[in-house]
């Protein structure tokens, strides 16, 4: 399964993620949506939209992104927020936060 087969990605969507090097579904799933809008914004160096956020839950939920955006929208700018000071706190140590995940391996 391609990405953009998850119900409210595209291909634009699936751009972004590729280039954040989310290359599966599977990544995008050990991630998560908040780590992988995380990766994007790095790999763009631009915030991409709070629509890709809402979107990526939406695809890892099974729920249309307006139902997310409706439902989780506090909680998931929270969450950002958290990520970001959890950054501060890493660079100002001299560190970079990693947020990557292995590929998975199927045999």
């Amino acid at each position: 399964m391609k990405l953009r087969d998850l119900p409210g990605l595209g291909p634009k969507s699936e751009q972004m993620l590729h280039q954040a090097g989310i290359t599966s579904v599977e990544q995008l799933n050990a991630l998560g949506a908040i780590a992988a809008f995380i990766k994007v914004k790095q790999a763009s160096g631009v915030t991409p939209s709070l629509n890709l956020l809402y979107a990526l839950v939406g695809a890892l939920e099974g729920e249309h992104w307006l139902t997310i955006a409706k439902s989780q929208k506090a909680e998931l700018i929270m969450q950002l927020e958290g990520y970001a000071l959890l950054e501060q706190v890493f660079a100002e140590a001299g560190e970079a936060l990693n947020l990557s995940v292995k590929a998975s391996r199927h045999k």
